[in-house]
């Protein structure tokens, strides 16, 4: 099984950024670490750029997405019909929780077409999304 996780713009700071929030494990140091110790072959992309995360998602091919879209998420339709148009599933994930902090993160673009959204639990967050993909597509594979 091939998961793609996508982190949209900021995420790249993440170890080093905000630290009460986002943790002092850098993204990639944590990513590294999820895919020596999964059973699905895992594909990361990162960009700052919109139209950069709505071409990865339109032009990879894998069985399902877990995607970080930053600040994105709150603001960006674009990305939000690139999901909702694309026929891989997409899980929403974000390392704090969106709903405790300030009044214009509460709301997601992108929640009401992803497969499922999952934040607030830091970077586990992405090995949950890994784990309801195995639970989920490995009746398909």
């Amino acid at each position: 099984m091939k998961i793609a996780i996508v982190n949209g713009p900021n995420l790249n700071l993440v170890g080093n950024r905000e630290k009460s929030i986002y943790g002092e494990v850098s993204l990639s140091d944590y990513l590294e670490k999820l895919a020596a110790n999964s059973s699905c072959e895992l594909l990361f992309f990162q960009s700052n750029i919109e139209g950069e995360l709505i071409d990865y998602l339109q032009n990879t091919e894998v069985d399902g997405f877990i995607l970080n879209a930053g600040g994105y998420t709150h603001t960006s339709v674009a990305l939000r019909d690139c999901v909702a148009g694309i026929y891989t599933p997409v899980v929403e994930v974000h390392i704090s929780n969106i709903t405790a902090r300030e009044s214009f993160r509460h709301s997601s673009l992108l929640s009401p077409v992803c497969a499922g959204c999952i934040y607030g639990f830091g970077l586990t967050g992405y090995e949950l999304a890994i784990h309801y993909y195995e639970k989920t597509l490995k009746y398909f594979f």
